[in-house]
């Protein structure tokens, strides 16, 4: 297990960015990104694998990105044209290790 900070959360407007940050207290492998609104499972919404395949759910395909910086032991979300169905606590796993307290992205309509 490895302690996970996530940051880089925030209040935007529908169509803008934002990037988040997931730092390690070890190696990043794989990783997932996850989220969760009100009332709702915690949901993947991005993957990479320790090859660095990549996948992502289909209502953030073509949208979000998700990259590795081995050298910080950071894993990152790039999140663009937000929209308010983003809204959601997100969170990142390497699905061994407890979850972290999470980042609030906050998308107005």
């Amino acid at each position: 297990q490895v302690r996970l900070v996530e940051s880089g959360g925030g209040l935007v407007q529908a169509g803008e960015s934002l990037r988040l940050s997931c730092a390690a207290s070890g190696s990043v492998n794989g990783m997932g990104w996850y989220r969760q609104a009100p009332g709702k499972q915690r949901e993947l919404v991005a993957s990479i694998a320790s090859s660095g395949y990549t996948n992502y759910a289909n209502s953030v395909k073509g949208r979000f990105t998700i990259s590795r910086d081995r050298a910080k032991n950071t894993v990152y979300l790039q999140m663009k044209d937000l929209k308010p169905e983003d809204t959601a606590v997100y969170y990142c796993n390497d699905r061994n290790s407890d979850w972290g307290q999470g980042t609030q992205v906050t998308v107005s309509s």
